[in-house]
């Protein structure tokens, strides 16, 4: 039995609930947190050696043996050189190395055959195209900026870098077989580069355009607009997670950002409840902490207000070798590093996913940190059972300790007893696992046994009643394709490829796979990626944030439009939502509390010279009606993570209902534990039920109006009003 006491009773009138049994609290330790910050900036010292990414070694090691070289150097040795003179964000020594070694090539002063020659003009590309993006879409973003089709102010004003990196693409295409890798990929970039100047379609021969119907709208739509810069959100920085919620307890959403660089600053966003965001990172006690792909949040203390866990060394092998951050908020949207204190220090593997769920069901928030076993990095994964406000590592005695290198993690109960179970996406070479509960403690791998193994190359992954049947269904992300595959695709081309999975839940342990069926065929590469109700119609859509750390990897972020949960309909065009660079973090949040879920991302690549804005596309509304809910657990955890909320409604003379599960969305996107519910045009709410897994039992409320948010509590009799002010986004 855990230890437990009555919290005090001044921290629950500020939650507005009763006083229940809870873990005891870890009492902030500034010596926990003194401990953090130190590791951390040592731990950067070292990075900025030689982290694969951010480390300086190995551009000067190549500096140096260019230079040593002389005319001597050998194009693979010159080319490698400007690739890692890109990546530090160094454009111009990038494409003056290569236009050089372009003319030695030519001019058969350097020895190289045609394959060399299509490798380095095709950098001299990627290298120009950069330059484009830096001088123009990073100096002076608007609300068109590499939004595809690009046009109107997305269009480059400071035109050097895209008329050579149109020269360059041309000279590739025009020089590969069309079945080619390289001719796909030059092709899909060449039609970029013309989209900035102007030029396109007209500017590109005929014979090596796309077609105009891949950049069309496929239906209508309103059309989404990025206000991030107006607000104060437009952070410029590379790969990161991020946490949107009401951290500071004035019921307004605020938002919590990471940064994968080393000495990348975790940065809060205050709402300050006039349209704006302010970075308050210093007010709330983050100077110093540093790094981290993702984050999760929770209420891990079951104190009643937003933690988070920030996770660090993805994809980073050896050098990924850090601790995570668990930073214990004061509700007041002030936070302590207490990882060391809480039993979360010491165990310093490479990650950038975890899940936090009660899979005990005692009341308190247990947690699964994925970790990335290599050749390089042998390990497992974790699931940390909380004892009282610590956190005890018994993956090995549950069964859950997958060793593969794992990208994404979720919890669901997806057979319908109750307790929560766990799929993991791994990438390469382990199979993906789920995890099913038994109830006792342990765990089964009944992954093969449900169908669900693959994609082979999984990312993000999440579970949601996409038909909205009661029972979860499973998405399961592939990330190996790119965009010579995507530019294959709308020519009927013959590069393979894989795609996402989307699986069917039947509420009783089984899954259908309904990718194709559901109408998903298009080749993606989603990293950051989460789900909402764009248009508030009551079915679950899906936002997928795309790339790679290649610089060439400029791929539409994908909007998949739920309709009727039958199928999904590719609205990326039409929405405004196809940003081209790259997608991390992302969130579906009404964050002016209008009613309808607004979309932020966090963009940026995984090298220095790949940093781009975050951005908020605002939601215009759709006029359907909605439902916003806090659901306070009692016996249950307080945040309420695994309770199922059903809410049913009239709709044109019929009763419908609409299901959603509270959490924190996908595996790589952090949306707020309040949910909003679309309820599409419906004309009243009939009843809210919310079923509570601890306890297995259902608290049903009748009288709740339209278009409201409203905070209801474990075992309560009636439902409370929460009066939260819709306030506009300040514009340009």
């Amino acid at each position: 039995m855990k230890s437990r006491r009555v919290l005090p009773f001044l921290l629950l009138v500020a939650c507005g609930t009763e006083a229940k049994p809870g873990p005891a609290a870890v009492t902030p330790q500034p010596e926990s947190h003194a401990r953090m910050v130190a590791a951390l900036d040592e731990a950067a010292r070292q990075a900025e050696i030689d982290n694969p990414f951010y480390g300086q070694r190995r551009l000067e090691r190549l500096r140096a043996d260019l230079q040593q070289a002389g005319d001597k150097a050998p194009w693979r040795l010159r080319w490698e050189t400007a690739v890692a003179e890109l990546e530090q964000g160094h454009e111009r020594e990038a494409i003056a190395i290569l236009e050089a070694t372009r003319g030695k090539l030519l001019d058969r002063s350097l020895a190289g055959d045609a394959a060399a020659m299509i490798g380095v003009v095709f950098h001299l590309g990627v290298a120009s195209l950069r330059l484009a993006e830096t001088e123009n879409c990073c100096a002076n973003p608007t609300e068109e900026t590499c939004i595809l089709p690009i046009r109107g102010t997305g269009q480059h004003s400071r035109r050097e870098g895209s008329e050579r990196a149109a020269a360059a693409f041309l000279e590739v295409v025009q020089n590969t077989p069309k079945d080619d890798y390289w001719h796909y990929a030059a092709q899909w970039l060449l039609q970029i580069a013309h989209m900035t100047l102007g030029t396109w379609p007209d500017g590109i021969p005929a014979e090596h355009r796309l077609p105009a119907a891949a950049f069309a709208p496929e239906g209508t739509y309103p059309r989404l607009l990025d206000v991030a810069p107006a607000v104060g959100l437009d952070r410029l920085g590379t790969a990161g997670g991020v946490a949107i919620e009401d951290f500071d307890g004035d019921e307004h959403l605020d938002l919590v950002v990471t940064d994968w660089a080393p000495r990348g600053q975790a940065r809060f966003f205050r709402n300050q409840r006039d349209g704006t965001f302010a970075d308050r990172t210093t007010e709330a006690g983050l100077t110093g902490i540093t790094g981290g792909l993702n984050c999760v949040h929770a209420d891990y203390d079951d104190d009643g207000d937003m933690d988070v866990l920030v996770l660090r060394g993805g994809w980073w092998k050896e050098h990924g070798k850090l601790p995570v951050s668990l930073l214990q908020n004061d509700g007041k949207g002030h936070f302590t590093d207490v990882t060391f204190a809480v039993g979360l220090g010491e165990r310093r593997l490479p990650t950038q996913t975890a899940g936090f769920a009660d899979y005990d069901l005692d009341g308190d928030l247990d947690l699964y940190i994925g970790s990335e076993s290599s050749e390089r990095v042998a390990c497992s994964s974790q699931l940390y059972r909380n004892d009282g406000g610590r956190f005890v590592d018994v993956a090995a005695t549950a069964g859950v300790a997958n060793d593969g290198y794992a990208k994404g993690v979720t919890w669901g109960d997806f057979d319908g007893d109750r307790w929560p179970d766990l799929y993991v996406s791994n990438i390469a070479d382990a199979p993906n696992r789920l995890f099913r509960n038994r109830g006792d403690g342990t765990f089964v791998d009944v992954a093969a046994q449900a169908g669900v193994t693959e994609p082979k190359n999984s990312f993000p992954t999440w579970f949601w009643d996409f038909d909205n049947d009661g029972a979860l269904d499973l998405f399961a992300s592939n990330y190996d394709t790119g965009v010579a595959h995507l530019a294959s695709f709308l020519q009927g081309g013959a590069l393979k490829f894989d795609t996402a999975r989307f699986f069917r839940g039947d509420g009783k342990g089984g899954f259908r796979d309904m990718t194709q069926q559901f109408g998903f065929r298009t080749p993606t590469m989603p990293m950051g990626c989460s789900f909402g109700d764009l248009d508030n119609d009551g079915w679950l859509d899906a936002y997928l944030g795309t790339g790679d750390p290649s610089y060439s990897s400029l791929m539409p972020n994908v909007f998949l439009r739920n309709v009727g949960g039958e199928r999904v309909q590719d609205l990326t065009m039409a929405s405004g939502l196809g940003h081209l660079q790259k997608g991390h973090g992302v969130a579906f949040a009404d964050l002016d509390g209008d009613g309808d879920q607004d979309l932020f991302e966090v963009m940026g690549g995984a090298y220095p010279g790949d940093a781009f804005r975050c951005v908020l596309f605002e939601n215009p509304g759709h006029g359907n009606h909605w439902l916003t809910v806090r659901v306070v657990g009692k016996d249950s955890a307080r945040c309420a993570i695994g309770a199922r909320l059903c809410v049913t409604v009239r709709e044109n003379g019929v009763s419908r209902r609409i299901f959603k599960h509270v959490d924190q969305g996908a595996s790589f996107g952090g949306n707020p534990l309040r949910q909003t519910l679309g309820l599409g045009k419906c004309t009243a709410i009939e009843r809210l039920e919310v079923f509570w897994p601890k306890a297995g039992k259902t608290d049903v409320f009748e009288g709740v109006p339209l278009d409201t948010t409203i905070r209801v509590v474990e075992g309560a009799a009636k439902w409370e009003r929460l009066e939260v002010a819709a306030v506009p986004f300040r514009k340009r």
